[in-house]
């Protein structure tokens, strides 16, 4: 089954064919790591996470790197007003950040580069630029001239005479060009600084990630994403100056733009103060009902956000783990021998497949696995389901949850102490010492287990 991914650069869906048969380099970018990350950052390395994995399970081979970005003017004012150092703040929350992630099944990439430790590769970058006739050195800092590049404002569908000054481009007095962009910063007191054949000073944002991209992954790559919000001006201005030095060969295939978490309407931004982090929400919910809610939608639609709305994610996360317990306990009650209904998993998988290829739409497969779901808690309300196929249900759910990077088997639910207390249920229910087993059932309940007893013998479900 063939890959289509949706292609910002062309704006249409495009059959997914990598540089080499096989192997997926891909490359998103990262935190700034000024603070912790709130739910709207979250969705993104979430979305790189589930793409990764999703690839891999269409049999790609992937090399996935996201950086870093520890020097920053939100670094310096906030290592300022804590009264620590710029590296001292960013070791903090880099570390915040993979606290944070793991959580939320994230699992680490293949490299997470820094800035700080790319300071030669940038600089070389840059050099590059000057002596290609790309950029040029103005009073001690060094800019991308993007009249020098014919196809500036392509990505972002934007013309370059439309550009306003102080509104989507920065002034600068020191310019050829309002919309030059700045790839070297002179040296400021007290911050950060490099030397550079320029003087001291320190790196442009956006010249950041194509010097990585460069070092790391050889300068061209299959994928590249991100928030929507980066689009313009960071994609743009990336991809300009990647182009300068790829030599007739795409920098970048294909442009993948993640769509913003809003909230009353609006984007969540720290900037607006509108948001909550992932640290204050992963101390009410599971992180992985976390990772299930920003999958609950197509990565390119706009996602709504309330608390509301994570109940809800709650409640649907447990009906699929409620059916993978029942599944659990079925399969020790039906004999493995018996198959009175035979589900078609080699059909359902093909549609979890489909959905997955078609530009990544994790909404869609999960549908899939709720159809199964249903189908299962038919089979068992009417004890037509075979332990065979109880047994192959469980497992088929628990890897395609994996697939999303979702463990629908609850460590909870299969705690000893769980166990124990039924045993001691039925043990007093046996010996005729009913307040006992009331007692044992209202433990379990306020563990939030519900008991059920059937001909077969004792269920239970998390409440």
């Amino acid at each position: 089954m063939d890959l289509v991914i949706y292609n910002s650069l062309t704006r249409q869906k495009e059959a997914f064919v990598p540089r080499v048969p096989g192997k997926v380099s891909m490359y998103l970018c990262g935190p700034t790591v000024y603070n912790r990350f709130h739910i709207g950052n979250a969705r993104a390395f979430v979305v790189g996470d589930s793409m990764r994995r999703i690839l891999e399970y269409l049999g790609y081979e992937v090399q996935y790197v996201q950086n870093f970005t520890d020097v920053e003017d939100k670094i310096i004012k906030r290592a300022k007003a804590l009264g620590i150092t710029e590296s001292g703040l960013a070791e903090q929350e880099i570390a915040n950040y993979f606290a944070d992630a793991k959580r939320l099944g994230i699992r680490p990439a293949d490299v997470h580069p820094r800035v700080t430790e790319h300071i030669k590769d940038i600089t070389e970058y840059i050099e590059l630029l000057i002596a290609g006739g790309y950029a040029y050195e103005a009073q001690g800092d060094v800019y991308f001239a993007v009249e020098k590049y014919a196809e500036y404002g392509k990505l972002s569908n934007q013309k370059l005479d439309e550009l306003v000054v102080g509104s989507r481009v920065e002034p600068g007095d020191a310019k050829r060009f309002a919309a030059d962009f700045a790839l070297w910063k002179g040296a400021k007191p007290s911050e950060p600084s490099w030397e550079s054949p320029w003087g001291r000073g320190r790196p442009g944002w956006h010249i950041e990630c194509s010097a990585m991209v460069r070092s790391i992954l050889g300068g061209h790559i299959d994928i590249h994403a991100g928030g929507m919000d980066l689009l313009f001006p960071h994609h743009e201005n990336e991809r300009a100056q990647g182009e300068a030095l790829c030599e007739g060969e795409p920098y970048v295939k294909y442009w993948l733009h993640i769509a913003f978490l809003v909230i009353n309407n609006a984007k969540m931004s720290k900037s607006a103060g509108n948001f909550y982090t992932a640290a204050e929400l992963l101390e009410k919910y599971d992180g992985k009902v976390l990772r299930f809610f920003l999958q609950s939608a197509h990565y390119r639609s706009p996602l709504s956000f309330d608390m509301g709305l994570l109940d809800s994610a709650a409640s649907g996360l447990g009906r699929l783990e409620n059916a993978v317990l029942a599944l659990w306990q079925a399969k020790e009650f039906i004999p493995k021998a018996q198959a009175v209904l035979t589900l078609d998993f080699a059909g359902y998988e093909d549609k979890f497949r489909a959905a997955l290829a078609d530009d990544f739409n994790t909404a869609e497969a999960w549908a899939v696995l709720f159809d199964l779901v249903k189908e299962v808690n038919i089979a068992l309300a009417r004890q037509t389901l075979g332990g065979r196929d109880a047994a192959e249900a469980e497992a088929f759910l628990l890897r395609l949850g994996h697939v999303l990077g979702v463990d629908l088997a609850s460590a909870t639910f299969l705690e000893q102490h769980i166990d124990e207390l039924i045993a001691k249920r039925q043990s007093a229910r046996a010996n005729k010492d009913y307040q006992a087993a009331d007692r044992h059932r209202a433990e379990l309940l306020n563990m939030g287990i519900i008991l059920e007893d059937t001909p077969q013998g004792v269920r239970w479900k998390k409440q």
